[in-house]
């Protein structure tokens, strides 16, 4: 019984000194603990703008119509006996393009040039009358009242032959009607009668449409609030104008190719239509290939003047916040700040800055990622953007497969065991 006792004790020694030795062993280990390295702040590149000139443009919505447009009506009654002409052709000035029945206007010539004829063989017996009455008059042969008469009556003839004459060149006009004629060069639709069909004078619906599409006009609409906003910028000097390069304009078709032809700014509308608050641009454009139809939606670019102090920041740099501002990161002594800016327009693959920057600062332009507001940097500057800098650097490209090589692979887990070269 003692010597069992005397075990017991002894087991609750040792396993009391082992447990001891263990926390040494722990504490030791904890001592030995080596402190976390620093992280380093992310490297950025940045770049500075500097001010250059720009020619301002807007790409405005429009419509082309025709430079002149006639609607053929007859200007005589009677019945379409022909048409002389092919529908979707094209017709010249002067050419017949329907022939009216002139029957009745031929007879109604000849009944004037009757009537005329008529009114002129009765002329010199009247003319003969009065000069006798006139002689009898002086030697008082004849009454006042007779000579009177015979005064009228030769005043009377040739008032009748100048009636008949009016007559016979009506008829004569209406006859030249009789040929329904094209008044411009261009090209003529359809047709809204056929052979035998009966028209009116000047009747409401025209007998067929003629347009002029060399050259075209395009109409395009632009804000009274955009036309203001040019007026005060060239008032203030910051944009300045050259008439001859302003006044050219390029066409966008609606498939999204470019038109050959350059067109001429030939005007704007002095009227503001008030359910939109826009006025109209005209622009002519030649055509000489018919490109160009009336009623062909297309885009505009209208020069609006020059920029001679912009500054232009690459697209990649601007970010928006969640309230919609456009910012830039920018840094300085070390530290990336936000920086909010007013943005005018896209040309190419830039931004035209309105406010909110100067040269002097440091865009960031690679990193931002890494980044936030206040965050500290390391700063790479590598100059102004479009000299020094011109373009960003590519991003890297995916590595391609490479042959095994003898040597061991480092494990993925922290503390792992490398793994045995491969033999």
């Amino acid at each position: 019984m003692s010597m069992m006792k005397h075990k017991f004790q002894w087991v609750r020694k040792a396993g009391s000194v082992s447990a001891a030795l263990l926390c040494i062993a722990l504490l030791g280990g904890c001592n030995n603990k080596k402190p976390q390295a620093q992280k380093a702040p992310p490297e950025v590149m940045t770049v500075s703008v500097a001010k250059e000139s720009v020619l301002l443009t807007s790409e405005l919505p429009g419509r082309t119509s025709a430079y002149r447009i006639a609607e053929i009506r007859p200007q005589v009654n009677g019945v379409i006996l022909k048409r002389l002409f092919e529908e979707g052709t094209d017709v010249q000035e002067g050419q017949s393009l329907y022939q009216i029945d002139p029957a009745p206007f031929e007879a109604a010539i000849n009944s004037a040039r009757a009537a005329l004829e008529r009114a002129q063989a009765n002329l010199p017996a009247v003319q003969l009358r009065q000069e006798r009455y006139k002689q009898a008059l002086e030697n008082k042969a004849v009454s006042q009242q007779d000579y009177d008469d015979a005064s009228a009556s030769l005043k009377q003839a040739q008032a009748d032959i100048q009636y008949y004459q009016a007559m016979l060149d009506t008829a004569q006009i209406n006859l030249n009607y009789s040929k329904v004629i094209s008044p411009l060069t261009g090209r003529i639709g359809t047709s809204s009668v056929t052979d035998g069909a009966t028209v009116t004078a000047y009747q409401p619906v025209p007998l067929a449409t003629v347009q002029q599409m060399d050259p075209i006009y395009v109409d395009v609409p632009q804000s009274t609030s955009e036309m203001m906003r040019l007026r005060k910028r060239f008032q203030e000097g910051l944009l300045t104008r050259d008439q001859e390069v302003i006044s050219q304009v390029e066409l966008i078709l609606d498939d999204g190719s470019t038109y050959k032809h350059k067109g001429e700014l030939q005007f704007r509308d002095i009227s503001v239509d008030p359910t939109t608050s826009t006025t109209i641009l005209r622009i002519i454009f030649p055509n000489p290939e018919g490109d160009l139809l009336p009623g062909m939606f297309v885009r505009a670019i209208v020069r609006e003047g020059e920029d001679r102090q912009a500054l232009m920041v690459p697209q990649e740099t601007v970010s928006r916040d969640r309230k919609g501002d456009a910012y830039v990161m920018i840094v300085e002594n070390g530290v990336a700040l936000q920086q909010i800016i007013q943005i005018d327009r896209a040309i190419g693959n830039k931004w035209l800055v309105a406010s909110g920057l100067t040269e002097k600062e440091h865009i960031v332009l690679e990193g931002l990622q890494n980044i936030n507001h206040q965050t500290q940097v390391s700063e790479v500057y590598s100059g102004v953007w479009g000299k020094e800098v011109k373009e960003p650097q590519a991003q890297a490209q995916p590595a391609q497969p490479q042959p095994a090589q003898p040597q061991p692979a480092q494990a993925e887990g922290a503390g792992a065991p490398a793994a045995a070269p491969q033999k």
